[in-house]
């Protein structure tokens, strides 16, 4: 690892999170551990920052995560990560299996009826898709004859989409019910609550990052990756940083 250059507010954090009882370090994906790129599909994780988060989490009382905007399942086929980090997706919706945000009791009932109408609905086109996640369903039309499309949309959206408790998001291509607003503050706030951990350190680059900053308590520390405006406390220039700095935070942490 070459030296890491951080200015010395964000060095003397580091230590001091090194030494706290028990830790969360959770970051975003794209842009902050792996560089953004025009093909998703081609983001690859800088190998030197995943090795630090899994160096991280190997140590006692110190927990790591990854949340972002990707779905559970890319963020479990690029990083390797699952089982090591928490893996959360879809912005805070989807956590690992039998975690999930943002989800009031009575809520998931609602969902498998809507699960259910709209896989009657999905019967009558099959070239439809209908992709189940944690806290929404999804009704795709992508490969569906566009002249059937308008009908099957609005039968979603009247009929299961116009159950009490069920919000309805359209795409291109897609529509999606889902019964819960979470953001990436929203699965920071229930990671610390579930883990019980002292402080957290979160790292991001997006807009949607400005949600888990301005979720952080006092003591926890916020990195802001490139520019532009931020609710964080410290920034940092690029991905190579970013896995720098975690691996200076887990020798910290070793030595302590």
């Amino acid at each position: 690892m070459t030296h890491l250059v951080v200015d010395d507010a964000l060095r003397a954090e580091l230590g001091r999170l090194a030494a706290v009882p028990s830790l969360l370090v959770a970051s975003d994906y794209d842009g902050t551990l792996a560089e953004l790129v025009d093909d998703p599909a081609l983001a690859h994780p800088d190998p030197t920052a995943i090795d630090a988060m899994s160096r991280l989490a190997a140590l006692a009382h110190t927990e790591v995560a990854i949340v972002s905007g990707r779905s559970l399942h890319d963020l479990e086929q690029l990083t390797g990560l699952r089982g090591v980090a928490h893996l959360v997706g879809s912005h805070g919706s989807e956590f690992e299996p039998g975690v999930v945000s943002g989800v009031r009791e009575g809520d998931l009932a609602v969902l498998d009826r809507a699960r259910s109408m709209v896989e009657a609905i999905a019967a009558r086109a099959p070239a439809s898709r209908v992709e189940a996640k944690p806290a929404s369903v999804a009704f795709h039309t992508r490969e569906v004859d566009p002249d059937l499309v308008p009908e099957l949309v609005d039968a979603v959206a009247t009929g299961p989409g116009s159950l009490a408790g069920i919000s309805v998001k359209r795409g291109k291509d897609v529509i999606e019910l889902t019964v819960t607003d979470a953001t990436k503050g929203s699965a920071l706030a229930l990671l610390r609550e579930q883990l019980g951990v002292d402080a957290v350190l979160f790292v991001g680059d997006d807009l949607t990052d400005e949600d888990a900053f301005t979720a952080l308590h006092p003591g926890d520390v916020g990195v802001k990756v490139g520019p532009g405006a931020t609710m964080a406390d410290h920034r940092v220039p690029d991905v190579r940083t970013v896995a720098e700095l975690l691996h200076a935070l887990a020798r910290l942490r070793a030595d302590t």
